[in-house]
């Protein structure tokens, strides 16, 4: 096996490091790699990872958890999503999947607003929004959520020493969920 081959990679990534469809194929008969979904490849001797995760950091590179799975993420809510709750750029058109994915498409202007990286293994990042902007679009699309979701994920961040200022600083983007944030604030603080 090429050891330049990157923890997770796609087919024409292997042809890329010489490696033909049939040493492909002769790696997965001798357990040297893994197929994830199609087209995607992972070696055995890699770190551990979440398989869905990394598909979607593979096929999606503006990918980015939103919503559930952010708010699942930074611990503000105690469900667990059966989907991965995943935002791209209005007007990006998201891959076919293995993975249980549930796209929402959100404005580019304010997409990169909160967004931050995680590694998912040596060559791949996937997008997830910080706590504040993850509360922010709970309230946002409360409609889509429930209110309940976005108010007990604003109560856990306020307890851990989240600062309502930096809520509001990124409410300011979206004009829609101020008025609920504020409503909220007052009730709690």
């Amino acid at each position: 096996m090429d050891a330049r081959l990157p923890a997770t990679f796609t087919s024409a990534e292997a042809a890329e490091h010489g490696v033909t469809r049939r040493g492909l194929q002769r790696m997965l008969r001798d357990g040297l790699i893994g197929r994830i979904s199609r087209g995607l490849y992972r070696r055995t001797d890699a770190e551990p990872t979440d398989y869905d995760l990394a598909e979607i950091a593979a096929k999606a590179r503006r990918a980015t958890l939103c919503l559930l799975s952010a708010l699942a993420s930074h611990e503000l809510t105690d469900i667990i999503p059966s989907e991965h709750d995943v935002a791209l750029p209005r007007g990006t058109w998201p891959p076919r999947l293995s993975a249980p994915v549930r796209w929402h498409l959100f404005a580019p202007t304010t997409f990169d607003i909160g967004r931050e990286e995680v590694p998912v293994d040596d060559a791949h990042a996937l997008g997830v929004y910080n706590a504040p902007r993850s509360i922010v679009d709970a309230y946002r699309l409360r409609r889509e959520l429930g209110p309940d979701i976005a108010n007990e994920a604003l109560r856990r961040w306020l307890r851990r020493g989240g600062q309502a200022s930096e809520l509001m600083k990124i409410a300011s983007f979206f004009p829609a969920a101020r008025p609920a944030i504020l409503n909220a604030l007052q009730i709690l603080l």
